[in-house]
């Protein structure tokens, strides 16, 4: 008999074990569906609660369809509940943006792209909404009514436009993000892309758009922020990030660039017994320089701590005749701008649009950039810089005499009598004044 109790014993703890799981897991259950509890915009909710909430307002944008005192194909469409979801068609009370298609960078007035643009920057347009309250985002839905497929990436902001104090520290993060797609139905949908868990709240979230694969103009109608007012934990499925998804921005290194690593390689005795820099400083100059010229903005930095022969050829002002700073709106600043100044002062072609704004670049800052490196500008590109005043205006016409092209598209922070300093600008061929206030009496 007595080896059946052993064998009694192990049946009576796995039935124990068993009734202690379905316990828990019952009151797991009961518990998340107590506290799950939509609410939608202003309403209260307890706590640990999700919020769902349509968009306050629409704080910034860089083009629309629409006119500037109309409701008709605006930006301002996507604030609130939606006017036209779930039926689809060409509405005007819908958000629309400026172009579709390619034909706008194919007609004879369009620019030349800027070289060293990183491939994995595909975006055209942008539309940046608040939201009433502050949380940690777990699914953001677009609703679109006509030809989807153009929202590439989505951000998240720390910053809270509402706060009267301004923040510390101002961060975007991608929630999500992918290379244009065409979709073949021009019927409405309810975009929900799986987007990756962050550890700040937020009230700011920022759609990327292209539109180079749509047939006709894309149609947006509202956007839904799902969230929780606790920093949920981090689970298996927010934790797991598709290789695919990593940009330059994911490869900076935390700790120094990493360069502790890499110095215990190169001093390494292995390494000592050969030439310095390899063989690398035996290529004559000019080949050093054009295989550099096919590196990224970032890479080129990064290679620059290297060793003095490439420091010497990535400090090259050589390097830097275009010099395309939008791919990087979300982290430039004065810092930024001081730390090229000396590598620019050839610099031929310089694209500041999308940057500077919420205090990242101020006057100061851009004043003394432009005096140690516009004297060569041509061309100049501001699209959406609402850290632009009268004196940087005043600055530009002073330090840019051979300036040919000006874009200031979207700066509509500019008050008109700020235009009058274009008007010294004597070699201009191209002015872009899309959406400004620039008046017909000021020239």
């Amino acid at each position: 008999m007595s080896p059946v109790f052993p064998m009694l014993t192990v049946l009576t703890m796995f039935y124990y074990m068993c009734l202690r799981r379905r316990a828990m897991t019952a009151t797991r259950g009961e518990m998340m569906n107590s506290h799950r509890t939509i609410v939608s915009n202003s309403r209260t909710s307890p706590l640990n609660a999700e919020v769902v909430q349509y968009a306050k307002e629409v704080v910034d944008f860089s083009s629309h369809y629409g006119s500037e005192n109309s409701m008709s194909y605006t930006m301002w469409n996507l604030a609130g509940v939606p006017n036209v979801f779930p039926s689809s068609g060409d509405f005007t009370q819908t958000a629309v943006f400026r172009t579709y298609g390619t034909w706008w960078d194919q007609c004879p007035s369009a620019s030349l792209p800027f070289k060293r643009t990183p491939p994995n920057f595909q975006s055209q347009d942008y539309v940046e909404l608040t939201f009433e309250q502050q949380v940690y985002p777990t699914a953001v839905h677009v609703l679109e009514t006509y030809h989807p497929g153009a929202v590439i990436r989505i951000l998240a902001c720390s910053a809270n436009p509402y706060s009267p104090s301004p923040p510390a520290e101002v961060r975007w993060e991608t929630l999500w993000s992918e290379r244009p797609t065409k979709v073949n139905a021009s019927q409405a949908r309810q975009f929900k892309p799986c987007i990756k868990q962050i550890n700040f709240p937020t009230n700011l979230i920022r759609l990327e758009i292209n539109s180079s694969l749509l047939d006709y103009y894309t149609e947006l109608d509202a956007v839904v922020l799902h969230g929780m007012k606790d920093k949920p934990l981090l689970s298996l499925k927010t934790s797991l990030i598709d290789m695919n998804d990593l940009d330059d921005d994911d490869y900076e290194d935390k700790d120094g660039c990493g360069m502790d690593s890499l110095n215990k390689k190169f001093n390494s005795a292995a390494l000592r017994e050969g030439p310095n820099n390899g063989y690398f400083d035996k290529l004559p100059y000019e080949l050093i320089q054009l295989i550099l010229n096919h590196l990224t903005l970032p890479d080129l930095c990064r290679l620059a701590q290297t060793c003095k022969l490439l420091n010497q050829h990535c400090c090259d002002p050589l390097q830097y005749i275009h010099l395309n700073l939008q791919p990087y709106w979300a982290k430039v600043n004065d810092t930024s701008l001081e730390f090229l100044q000396t590598r620019c002062t050839l610099v031929q072609w310089l694209n500041l649009s999308w940057t500077g704004n919420r205090g990242f670049i101020s006057v100061a800052g851009f004043s003394r950039f432009l005096k140690g490196c516009g004297s060569e500008l041509v061309r100049l590109e501001l699209s959406c810089s609402h850290f632009l005043n009268e004196t940087c205006l005043e600055v530009i016409s002073e330090m840019c005499p051979n300036l040919q092209d000006l874009n200031l598209s979207s700066c509509d922070k500019l008050p008109p009598q700020a235009f009058n300093h274009i008007a010294k600008l004597c070699s201009l061929k191209r002015l872009i004044l899309y959406r400004t206030k620039v008046e017909e009496q000021e020239w």
